[in-house]
């Protein structure tokens, strides 16, 4: 019952406001209609402005992402390209390395008498 009651002086407000609305209106119902409608097209004005600059500012942080992306690629690109060059150029040094090496043994070998007498028979360092 008290829920009842709540709602009726709910609605007996209600009514009471609509008729302070209506007796004290600072201008006719047609000037008001108009007055409403004017800032309900300022509002929609303001609405689309903002809208058209958060869209510009969207594709704007949009293109300096997408720039920021391709200058890390090329960054990334160009890094492996120079490592990729260093380890190979390590690894014909130590080819070369290897083959000096082989080559320093050989000649000490043969100056010293020490090479193989089987025909045929090779070194490791031959077969490489």
């Amino acid at each position: 019952m008290e829920e009842r009651s709540g709602f009726g002086y709910f609605l007996l407000g209600l009514g009471i406001g609509v008729a302070a609305g209506i007796l004290w209106a600072p201008k006719a119902g047609e000037e008001t209609r108009q007055l409403l409608a004017d800032k309900a097209g300022e509002g929609a004005d303001y609405l689309r402005s903002r809208a058209q600059e958060g869209s510009e500012y969207v594709r704007n942080r949009a293109d300096d992402l997408r720039q920021s992306a391709a200058d890390l690629y090329e960054k990334g690109r160009t890094t492996v390209q120079r490592q990729k060059d260093t380890l190979s150029s390590a690894v014909e040094a130590g080819k070369q390395a290897y083959r000096d090496a082989v080559g320093e043994v050989k000649s000490a070998a043969a100056g010293s008498g020490l090479g193989s007498t089987t025909p045929g028979a090779g070194t490791t360092a031959d077969n490489i």
